[in-house]
């Protein structure tokens, strides 16, 4: 339905081109953080197409965060450690499992939990709206979430939210500071570092150089089990999951040939010109 998302490209745009006049609210000493999390297959499992070629196995399959959330939950704890926030909330979309990974992040250091449960497959834009509705009840000051998601690696969450918004945004951010409520977003480009200032409320996409996350303690992980967890579904924050894409097939990437041993530099050289043809 392009209707919808004609919307969407004209907040970009404007957002993109003139956020610096937003009208942003008073910092305060409290701070709100609010982190996205997703339960994705764990980076270490062996990933398997089902024979149908649909999708891929995920009965019986360990799951986990997704490694660039526990990057952003990293990062909002350490803002807390260093006395910048007061309170931090994790928030998740997807079905009832999805709460042992709300669990880890609380077991992390985030206070409470918001839980969106919905078993229906959610696209970027289907997230970023609901992501929204939580924003606009919360009111956070900063939403840092992973730059992306392992399992469909599409990286548009945090920029569709900004856009749903309006606030500015920092997307892959390698380092961030914050000081009387401004950002400074540093982030790797193809032609060097780049460095962003932008007034809060906004919104920062994690990379992996922005931190290493620590380990759930034992101790963090039982007083995890006693946070306070918010339930809600899509349409109690009246977002509609309507799917705009369809997979149509799944398909393992093609096998590698092996290589062959060579015997000398002159066989070696004779192979890349005449096998590989990568020399002349």
């Amino acid at each position: 339905d392009i209707s919808e998302w004609a919307p969407l490209q004209r907040n970009m745009l404007r957002v993109a081109a003139a956020h610096s006049h937003r009208v942003n609210r008073t910092f305060t000493r409290d701070m709100k953080v609010m982190v996205g999390v997703k339960r994705v297959i764990d980076y270490a499992v062996k990933i398997r197409v089902k024979p149908d070629k649909s999708g891929v196995e995920t009965a019986n399959v360990k799951m986990s965060m997704n490694p660039f959330d526990e990057i952003a939950v990293e990062e909002a704890v350490r803002l807390k450690e260093k006395k910048v926030a007061t309170e931090i909330i994790a928030v998740t979309v997807g079905p009832t499992a999805s709460q042992e990974q709300l669990r880890t992040a609380l077991a992390m250091g985030a206070d409470r939990g918001v839980h969106i449960v919905t078993d229906a497959e959610t696209l970027p834009i289907h997230v970023a709206k609901l992501m929204k509705a939580v924003c606009e009840k919360e009111m956070p000051d900063v939403v840092i979430l992973g730059k992306q998601a392992i399992d469909d690696d599409c990286n548009q969450t945090g920029q569709m939210l900004a856009a749903l918004m309006e606030w500015p945004q920092g997307a892959f951010a390698s380092e961030l500071t914050i000081k009387d409520g401004s950002l400074e977003v540093t982030r790797e480009t193809d032609t060097g570092m780049e460095t962003l200032a932008m007034k809060t409320p906004a919104v920062v996409t994690a990379d992996l150089r922005l931190n290493e996350p620590r380990y759930a303690t034992l101790p963090n992980i039982m007083k995890a089990k006693k946070k306070k967890i918010a339930k809600f579904t899509p349409d109690d924050l009246g977002v509609e999951i309507k799917p705009h894409l369809k997979v149509i097939s799944v398909e393992d990437p093609p096998k590698r040939e092996g290589g062959a041993k060579v015997e000398s530099v002159d066989e070696l050289l004779d192979k890349l010109r005449n096998v590989a043809k990568v020399i002349d």
